[in-house]
């Protein structure tokens, strides 16, 4: 095999490996607004319809419902610090990935659970499951 052709394979390798890890990364605000505790921030990631559980609620809302759900949540259990939120596993494909998380606050652990889809150039929040550890 020539040199030319290693370089353009192994080339390819890594561009793979660059877009792939790209299809996989979480918005950073998602993570600051469960390191915080921003139900406004964590909301404008959030589709016009969310499938929520969080504790007792499970249902189908609205953003603005959503959004009021969460604000109550973090009301009640607010993040320890700023590294209260670790993204334990993620994967997806083009157009949709799925996060598992663990979030730490004064009150307890909790996992967490979203599903992402882009539409256009933006990434929403369709699923959304905070339960108790």
């Amino acid at each position: 095999m020539n040199l030319t052709r290693k370089i353009t394979i192994t080339f390819i390798f890594f561009l793979s490996l660059l877009i792939n890890s790209t299809f996989a990364q979480v918005p950073n605000d998602i993570i600051t607004s469960f390191d915080t505790g921003n139900s406004r921030l964590l909301a404008g990631y959030f589709n016009q319809n969310v499938e929520l559980v969080v504790l007792d609620n499970d249902n189908v809302y609205s953003r603005a419902q959503a959004e009021q759900i969460v604000n109550s949540f973090f009301s009640n259990f607010t993040p320890i610090d700023k590294n209260a939120f670790s993204v334990i596993h993620n994967s997806g494909k083009e157009g949709a990935k799925s996060v598992i998380g663990k979030l730490e606050t004064k009150r307890g652990t909790f996992r967490v659970y979203f599903l992402l889809k882009k539409d256009g150039d933006k990434e929403y929040i369709h699923r959304l499951s905070i339960e108790k550890q």
